[in-house]
C-alpha cells in the first residue's frame, strides 16, 4: 500500500530526529572553543599514531572475512566476485572493505564519528550530473555508508592510492606522494571550510569543468574534455537505450548480455517482473511529493539482473526501464542493501531499513543528489531491501591507467578536498582543522600509514589466490 503524506512527514521526522540523536552538532559554539576542543583530542590520540599499522596477533583470517561477507549474495555470483578480486592487488582492495573495517577497528582513533562513505577509495570519486544539469565531482558509491570514525575513510582513501600507484608501476616516493596529498588536502581544505560561514560551506561543490580546464597534462585533458563533452551533448539515457535496449513487439526489453545482464530463463521471470511492479511503488513513496509527481508519468517496461562492480558482485543487483507516454526512456539501477560492513564495528546503523541509510548517507555526504534516490523493501520472499538510482547519468569515470605519477598526485589532492567537504557536512569542520593543526604532521602519518597498509593489502590478496589455488575458493576469470 502507497504510503500517505502524513505517513511521509512522520518517516521524515522520525529521520530527522535520528540523525540529531547520532550527530549531535557543536556549532552553535564558538569558532575559538572548537578549535581547542579539536586541539585536546590530540590528547587521547597523537596524530603521529596514525601512521602504524601492524597486524595484531590474533587478526583474523582475511579470507574468512570475505567469505562472511557472502552472506546473503546469490551463490552463482560469488565466483565472478572472487575471480575479480584475484585480478591484482588493486582489484582485491576495492573488494575488500570488510577486510579494512576490521582491521580500522584496530587502529588509533579519536573516535569522533560522522557520517563516512564506507568505501572510500580513489575510484568511488567521480563526475556526474545534478538536476540543475551541471556536472560536478564528488563521492559517487555509498554502499557502506554509515557513523563511524572519521578516519576511517581517509585511511581507506591514502591507501588506495599507493595501491593504484604501485598497479602503474609508480616509485615508491611517487606513491607516498599522492597519500601524502590527499591527506594534506584534506587537512587544508577542513581548515578553510571552519571559517566559511555555515551556509557557503553547506553549498560548497566541485565544478567538474573547472577541474578539468586546469589539467596540465595535454592527453589527460583532452580526453576528459571529450568526456565531458559527450556527456553534455548527447542524452545519457538515450545512450544506454541504444546500448542496453531493443524494441520487441509493444514494449522495449533490456538486451541480455549473460553473465553480467540477464533474464530470468524459468518461472523466476514473471515472479521478478511481478515483485518489481509491486515493489515500485514502495520505492516511489520514499520519495519527495513533487518526484513521485514526475516518476507517475513513466510506467515499468522491463526489469533485468545486473553484475556490477567488485565489492558488490554477489549481491542482488538490477536495472529497471521505465518508459514515458511520450516514448522516453528512464533507466532506474535497484542495489539489494545490507548490514555495512562499518557496523560490526562502529556501531549499527541509526536507520532501521539499510536501503533508507545509503540514501540519507548520500544525501547527507554529497554536493548535489541524484534526484531518484529512494529505498524499498522486496515484496516477494525472503524480504530484502534496496535502494535506488538513476542508472548512470552524465558520470565521468577517473582512469587510473591513464595517470602518471603527477597527474594521480593531483588526483589525490582532489580527493582530499572533497572528502573533507562531505565530511564537513555532518561533523564539525572547526574540531577537526584543530585537531589535525597547521603543520605536516597529520599527513606525514597517513602517507606512512598508506604504504604499510598497502603492503597489507597486498599480502591479503596472495593468501586469497592461495585459497584458490587450493580449492577452498572457487574463482571464475572473465575473458
Amino acid at each position: 500500500m502507497e504510503k500517505t503524506d502524513d505517513q511521509n512527514q512522520i518517516l521524515n521526522e522520525a529521520s530527522l530526529t535520528v540523525a540529531r540523536t547520532a550527530l549531535p552538532q557543536t556549532h552553535t559554539l564558538s569558532l575559538g572553543e572548537r578549535f581547542v576542543s579539536g586541539k585536546a583530542l590530540r590528547k587521547e590520540c597523537g596524530r603521529k599514531l596514525h601512521a602504524v599499522w601492524a597486524p595484531p596477533s590474533d587478526r583474523v583470517d582475511p579470507i574468512d572475512l570475505l567469505e562472511q561477507d557472502n552472506q546473503g549474495r546469490i551463490e552463482e555470483l560469488i565466483p565472478i566476485r572472487f575471480g575479480r578480486m584475484a585480478a591484482n592487488p588493486f582489484a582485491f582492495f576495492r573488494g575488500a572493505a570488510s577486510i579494512m573495517a576490521y582491521d580500522l577497528a584496530r587502529t588509533p582513533s579519536t573516535d569522533l564519528k560522522l557520517v563516512i562513505c564506507g568505501d572510500c577509495h580513489l575510484l568511488n570519486f567521480g563526475g556526474f550530473a545534478t538536476a540543475e544539469r551541471k556536472t560536478i565531482f564528488d563521492i559517487n558509491d555509498f554502499d557502506e555508508t554509515s557513523i563511524a570514525p572519521w578516519e576511517w575513510d581517509l585511511k581507506r582513501l591514502v591507501t588506495s592510492f599507493v595501491i593504484a600507484g604501485r598497479f602503474n608501476s609508480f616509485s615508491q616516493e611517487d606513491c607516498r606522494m599522492a597519500a601524502w596529498q590527499a591527506a594534506k588536502s584534506y587537512r587544508t581544505t577542513m581548515i578553510n571550510l571552519a571559517s566559511m560561514p555555515v551556509l557557503q560551506a553547506w553549498y560548497y561543490a566541485m565544478d567538474l569543468e573547472l577541474i578539468i580546464n586546469s589539467i596540465s597534462n595535454p592527453k589527460v585533458k583532452k580526453f576528459y574534455t571529450k568526456k565531458l563533452l559527450d556527456a553534455r551533448t548527447e542524452s545519457e539515457h538515450e545512450k544506454e537505450f541504444a546500448k542496453l535496449a531493443f524494441i520487441a513487439g509493444d514494449s522495449p526489453r533490456i538486451i541480455d548480455h549473460p553473465p553480467l545482464i540477464f533474464h530470468y530463463d524459468d518461472n523466476r521471470s514473471d515472479q521478478f517482473r511481478k515483485n518489481s511492479e509491486k515493489s515500485l511503488s514502495d520505492y516511489i513513496s520514499s520519495l519527495a511529493p513533487e518526484r513521485r509527481v514526475l516518476l507517475s508519468r513513466f510506467k515499468l517496461a522491463d526489469v533485468a539482473v545486473k553484475v556490477v562492480g567488485v565489492g558488490s558482485v554477489g549481491t542482488f543487483c538490477g536495472i529497471a526501464l521505465l518508459i514515458s507516454g511520450n516514448g522516453d526512456p528512464l533507466f532506474l539501477q535497484f542495489k539489494q542493501t545490507k548490514q555495512s560492513v562499518l557496523e560490526p564495528y562502529a556501531g549499527p546503523s541509526p536507520f532501521s531499513h539499510p536501503g533508507q541509510r545509503v540514501v540519507v548517507g548520500q544525501r547527507l555526504m554529497q554536493a548535489a543528489s541524484d534526484m531518484f534516490l529512494g529505498w524499498y523493501t522486496s515484496s516477494g520472499e525472503p524480504k530484502t531491501t534496496y535502494y535506488v538510482r538513476r542508472l548512470r547519468d552524465a558520470k565521468i569515470k577517473p582512469v587510473v591507467e591513464l595517470m602518471a605519477a603527477p597527474n594521480m598526485a593531483n588526483y589525490a589532492e582532489l580527493c582530499g578536498e572533497t572528502l573533507a567537504r562531505a565530511h564537513s557536512r555532518s561533523g564539525d569542520a572547526a574540531v577537526l582543522a584543530g585537531y589535525m593543526g597547521k603543520s605536516s604532521s597529520f599527513e606525514d602519518a597517513l602517507a606512512e600509514f598508506g604504504i604499510a597498509y598497502a603492503d597489507q593489502n597486498e599480502l591479503d590478496h596472495a593468501a586469497l589466490l592461495e585459497a584458490i589455488r587450493a580449492g577452498r575458493i572457487e574463482a571464475e576469470f572473465e575473458s
